[in-house]
């Protein structure tokens, strides 16, 4: 098992009041555009100006296996193009089909067919084949540093028969479409002579993507343009380049330069948690929207006293105040999380079981009934608990004392975690915010000695099983730091985790998943708090077609790799 890509959050310094998150921190500032390029924008309105990660500088590496350097500001994916796509913001919605046109599994999900897509072809003009496509899949299952979705691909990965590609898995798949669908294709005549595919330098990307590099520069940023041999994308009526002609990704020096660029129209799209957007909203044209797709969560350390006690975690679940963490710790912008079971909803409500449909969370502290939990505590849990002379309640001569960590720079996780304290205080409980620099705290998140708790964002997947993979799964214990932080060891929970995996239908899944959602409801490993936004600040006056709430088509997020489904819906305004 593995887990799924956590939502990366980006953050400014512990000074500022605007943070950035995935997806994923004011002072006014000046954003350091391509020369002319703000100009440019406002006089030829085909140009779009996007944001989707506060970078400084940009790397000259448009190396699509990779995930840090250009790729994390959102170009690559414009250049290179996967066989499917997913719609984030409605996970069980059928994917998109981009290279391929259909696909189908076998019995057993250990391997997949693709019928591939016909007339497409490369930037440089030479056509892409179902080779290209076998050649890729072999390339990232032959080298693990290409292998950004942890697939776990047989040997050989793919195998060619007419216009179809099979790809072959050494177990199950179903739980890794998501990630064997957005494997981004290269031209093999190119990719065979590279060397490491993760470690190659690419300068001059060749893809089959609506757009094709124009210009970097380290300080500046990427101008990208349009493909003219571009085969038109899955809802276009004719082969041809895409409405929006240029799309320019200038570098920012700070997420309040992100803001001023956005109130000044020299920015249309970002992705950024930002408090303060009233000044934005206000502007003509000016919109944002923030879809929730994973679920944000207090994660108590299984592992020490006193959050291992499940009277504690029921008690601390009832004593805080979801209401005030997301209209004051997330600026109203992500939304209380409703059922202890920690799935997002409305998206699964399709999977929710009947079982946890009662067990609701409310928007408003519980101190009576935290209260409640706690001198009420079973023998089971080592029975009732009782004030001391500090006012704060103990069982055994031990105090709830509670010590909620986080970056101190990820600003509304501290005042997420600083509201959160100040509940337990008037819940009897002990409880304090520690801020720590982030390294400290990613460190300390690893080795699982990150005090009594510390809020975290779930993985945003398609499936429930790759939410609770990152909760739950034991194997993710390793000191890595890629999920089971609180430090469950449930063999239970693992043997769930496994049947859930092998699900290939939607009856099939919301069967399997329903043991999980109750075990989380009733036993809290994470105490779900809010609900984590796609952020999403856009200039409408400037482009349609953008995604809504009410045409949610994808999440809004100008992030990887679903931008380039929004970028092919966008039209400049008339």
């Amino acid at each position: 098992m593995k887990a799924l890509s956590m939502r990366k959050r980006w953050f400014a310094g512990a000074s500022a009041t605007v943070a950035v998150a995935a997806a994923a921190a004011a002072s006014a500032g000046v954003f350091a555009a391509p020369a002319g390029a703000v100009s440019a924008h406002a006089a030829a309105s085909s140009t779009l100006t996007m944001e989707s990660s506060q970078e400084p500088t940009v790397v000259d590496n448009f190396n699509p296996f990779i995930t840090t350097d250009t790729t994390s500001i959102g170009a690559p994916t414009l250049i290179y193009e996967s066989l499917l796509q997913f719609d984030i913001a409605k996970p069980t919605q059928a994917p998109y089909d981009f290279l391929a046109t259909k696909f189908k599994w076998n019995p057993g999900g250990t391997s997949i067919t693709f019928t591939i897509r016909k007339n497409v072809k490369f930037s440089n003009g030479k056509t892409m084949t179902p080779k290209d496509v076998a050649f890729t899949y072999d390339l990232v299952g032959a080298n693990k540093d290409a292998n950004g979705g942890g697939l776990d691909l047989a040997t050989p990965a793919a195998k060619v028969k007419g216009n179809t590609v099979t790809v072959y898995f050494t177990a199950s798949a179903y739980t890794e479409l998501q990630y064997i669908g957005t494997v981004p294709i290269v031209e093999q005549s190119i990719w065979s002579h590279v060397g490491d595919p993760g470690k190659h330098v690419d300068t001059h990307p060749v893809g089959t993507g609506p757009y094709v590099l124009k210009s970097e520069n380290d300080t500046a940023g990427i101008v990208l343009v349009a493909n003219k041999k571009y085969w038109g994308g899955p809802w276009a009526k004719k082969a041809g380049p895409p409405a929006v002609k240029e799309v320019q990704f200038p570098t920012f020096a700070s997420t309040s330069d992100v803001l001023s660029a956005l109130e000044n129209n020299s920015l249309d799209w970002a992705g950024n948690f930002i408090s303060g957007l009233s000044a934005f909203t206000s502007g003509a044209g000016h919109a944002v929207w923030f879809a929730g797709v994973n679920t944000n969560s207090l994660i108590p350390n299984l592992r020490t006293w006193p959050m291992n006690n499940l009277c504690v975690r029921q008690a601390v679940s009832l004593a805080i105040n979801r209401g005030d963490i997301s209209s004051t710790g997330e600026s109203g912008l992500e939304p209380p999380a409703t059922n202890a079971s920690g799935i997002v909803l409305p998206n699964f409500a399709s999977q929710e079981a009947s079982a946890v449909s009662g067990d609701t969370l409310s928007s408003s502290p519980g101190v009576a009934a935290a209260d409640a939990a706690l001198t009420g505590c079973s023998a089971a849990n080592g029975g009732p608990f009782t004030l001391d002379s500090k006012g704060y309640y103990s069982q055994g001569g031990q105090e709830v004392d509670i010590t909620i960590t986080d970056p101190s720079d990820y600003t509304d996780y501290a005042s997420d975690d600083t509201i959160m304290a100040a509940n337990l205080q008037s819940a009897h409980m002990n409880g304090t915010f520690d801020g720590l620099a982030d390294a400290a705290w990613y460190s300390d998140l690893a080795a699982g000695t990150f005090g009594s708790a510390t809020s975290h964002w779930s993985n945003s997947a398609i499936t429930l099983w790759g939410l609770y993979d990152g909760w739950l799964d034991s194997t993710l214990n390793n000191g890595s730091g890629s999920g089971d932080f609180e430090g469950l060891n449930n063999s239970t929970v693992d043997s769930e985790l496994a049947t859930l995996g092998t699900a290939g239908t939607a009856a099939a899944i919301k069967a399997d998943a329903a043991p999980l959602e109750e075990y989380v409801a009733a036993n809290l490993p994470v105490i779900p708090t809010v609900y984590g936004a796609s952020f999403d600040e856009y200039n409408s006056g400037a482009f349609s077609g953008w995604p809504t709430a009410s045409n949610a088509y994808e999440s809004g997020s100008p992030n990887t790799p679903t931008n380039e489904v929004i970028v092919l819906h966008l039209k400049p305004a008339k």
